[in-house]
């Protein structure tokens, strides 16, 4: 949608990114994963295609992908798995690497989140290599009996995913022996090619206030 995209660049990040690179519709998907994978969705992909391919042409070794989504709403859902299957086409032999926030019916926006979140997990089950399972109401908890946030905002739960995303690409951008690329963190990972569903774990994670006076164990860790 137009308004979210204005946010984005109009946030500190915006100018990170390529201004031709923005691609949107008119409207959302209205939280239904069929319109955004099959109308809304599939109006689009082509375009966004466009971007990934122009982008992809100017690296000098392509790795692979990596897709941050949620499984809940529509565009994420719908048009992001379309993505992913498109993209598989395109580039069989890069790995794709997805980070999905999954639904909890605990934390939740709309009734049709579980119906969005099977639709699209068998879409991952088929075309993703490496699938990073980010937890709504996971986020949530860490937010309040960790971090002590009484009221956690959409920029709290953000760092949090940031951080998680940071601590997963460290050993991509810093020289290390092991899972030292996307494809070796698979072979180390990956038991069988269709469970390749990963939970995520942080340690030591403590309040932005509580450094000071905090000492963590190692049986804690």
């Amino acid at each position: 949608e137009p308004g979210t995209m204005d946010a984005v660049r109009a946030g500190p990040f915006g100018q990170l990114f390529r201004p031709d690179n923005f691609v949107f519709g008119q409207s959302g998907a209205g939280n239904n994963w069929a319109k955004g994978h099959y109308t809304e969705g599939a109006e689009l992909v082509d375009q966004v295609l466009d971007v990934v391919r122009r982008e992809a042409e100017g690296c000098d070794c392509l790795q692979g992908f990596q897709i941050t989504h949620s499984l809940g709403g529509g565009t994420g859902a719908g048009m992001g798995t379309l993505l992913i299957s498109k993209i598989r086409e395109e580039f069989p032999d890069r790995m794709m690497a997805t980070f999905s926030v999954v639904p909890s019916p605990k934390v939740s926006d709309t009734v049709v989140e579980p119906y969005n979140a099977t639709l699209s997990v068998h879409q991952l089950v088929e075309n993703s290599d490496e699938t990073f399972c980010i937890d709504n109401e996971a986020l949530y908890d860490i937010c309040m009996r960790t971090l002590k946030l009484s009221n956690p905002s959409y920029g709290d739960l953000n760092h949090l995913v940031s951080a998680v995303m940071s601590g997963i690409t460290t050993c991509l951008r810093f020289p290390g022996q092991l899972n030292s690329d996307l494809r070796k963190l698979a072979v180390n990972m990956v038991p069988f090619p269709r469970l390749h569903f990963f939970m995520v774990g942080f340690a030591p994670l403590t309040s932005r206030g509580a450094h000071s006076f905090r000492a963590v164990t190692v049986p804690e860790l």
